[in-house]
């Protein structure tokens, strides 16, 4: 895709992941028969995320490794889809409705969606230390290369990312040690007893986390890097790895007047401030109706792909809210760890244990509605009742404090028989 002539392209999408490339199918799935052209700046075409940090950090060989397509080429093409990698946005003009790619193409839009996603974010104190990050297949490729039996990993964020990578570097053999300058673990989306469990699995399998360890200083020590600690001290590593979470990307947004707001501003129905251009995925924020209009960003896989759809029908001319109740997961060694819901709402936290062993977190707000629902165990164990906690917040239903608590009550029936909309 080269050249200065201006190209109708029907509806664009800007940003190959898997959002983009979801919605641009979904197009297809739903009846339109007019171009659909996606333009993504990485190499690749679109791929999973959630296995980088996972799945494919533990493979023994490369084929393990491999990026997961959700759709082949050929089943793209087969849709009609042009997809064009390798290839970034420079402008976007919303007057002309046309962007402009680094090689001077000219894309016209009729209606133009922005999934154009997160980076990672970085600090000072160690950008001329090595440190690696991790958010795309080529970055996973180097980080696996350094995760070799008796190194020492250093990983900068007690998030997600960080825990799921500590949990592989020890599959590999590597001593571990995670530095969070945070009081705890999983601050943004975890409930605090569920995240101490999480660090207490971790330390078991030799994990050294430490937290209200922030970081002033870093050199590079050879190979690896030697941080240095605001409490005193130093901490030698050999791989060092920054995984403070990610920061929405909307320099494309801003240089074309969009409106911001902890990212790409959009409403309920993921319409940005200018006309026919929409945004979904973690580069935007929105009002989330199940949770008062409060705005949100949410950085999932799952809310990639529930923003996907919902943009695609808006795009087609549907006036359809993005309602879904936010779902995270998390695999650390033999565990699992799934969230619906907001904790950040959480203003009193019921318990449920089960004979099994595995504890349930239900989140109330201070008008004692459920708005977040957390479990933490082994395989699949969790995933029944956090996925019955989000259909009970789905339908605004907010059992009584001790009827969560009591593993003797189903929340299935609790589902069932309370009328949508019925709270304390």
């Amino acid at each position: 895709m080269a050249g200065e002539a201006l190209t109708h392209a029907g509806m664009v999408v800007v940003g190959g992941g898997e959002c983009g490339t979801r919605a641009a199918m979904t197009l297809r799935e739903l009846g339109w028969t007019g171009a659909v052209t996606v333009v993504g700046d990485d190499p690749l075409h679109a791929y999973e995320r959630p296995p980088l940090s996972k799945a494919a950090m533990v493979a023994e060989d490369d084929e393990g490794a491999a990026p997961v397509h959700p759709y082949t080429r050929e089943e793209i093409a087969a849709a009609g889809v042009a997809v064009h990698t390798g290839t970034t946005v420079r402008e976007l003009d919303t007057g002309a409705r046309r962007i402009t790619c680094d090689d001077g193409t000219r894309l016209g839009y009729e209606r133009l969606l922005l999934t154009v996603g997160s980076a990672p974010r970085s600090i000072p104190a160690v950008a001329d230390a090595g440190a690696l990050t991790l958010r795309t297949h080529a970055d996973a490729e180097r980080l696996r290369a350094r995760l070799r039996p008796g190194t020492h990993v250093g990983i900068v964020g007690a998030g997600f990312i960080g825990l799921e990578l500590a949990a592989a570097a020890r599959h590999h053999g590597c001593a571990v040690t995670v530095l969070e300058a945070a009081p705890r673990a999983l601050a943004r989306a975890v409930p605090a007893a569920v995240a101490d469990r999480v660090v207490a699995l971790h330390r078991d399998h030799g994990v050294d986390v430490r937290f209200g360890a922030g970081v002033t200083a870093a050199r590079r020590d050879g190979a690896g890097a030697v941080l240095e600690l605001d409490a005193g001290g130093e901490v030698a590593v050999d791989t060092l790895v920054l995984g403070i979470g990610v920061e929405p990307r909307v320099g494309l947004a801003r240089e074309a007047g969009l409106a911001l707001d902890n990212g790409i501003r959009v409403d309920d129905r993921l319409r940005t401030s200018a006309p026919d251009v929409y945004a979904a995925g973690d580069c935007c924020s929105f009002p989330h109706p199940l949770f008062g209009g409060r705005r949100v960003r949410l950085e999932s896989w799952r809310s990639a792909l529930d923003q996907a759809v919902t943009a695609a029908r808006n795009l087609l001319g549907e006036d359809v809210a993005h309602e879904a109740v936010p779902w995270f997961w998390s695999d650390q060694y033999d565990h699992v760890l799934q969230v619906v819901g907001l904790s950040q709402l959480v203003t009193r936290d019921v318990v449920r244990e089960r004979p099994d062993g595995v504890s349930l977190h239900f989140g109330l707000d201070e008008d004692d509605r459920l708005v977040c629902g957390a479990g933490f165990g082994q395989g699949g164990s969790v995933a029944k009742d956090v996925r019955l906690a989000q259909r009970l917040i789905e339908r605004g239903i907010s059992p009584e404090a001790g009827q969560l608590a009591d593993p003797s009550v189903s929340l299935r029936d609790l589902v069932r028989s309370v009328s949508p909309g019925v709270g304390r």
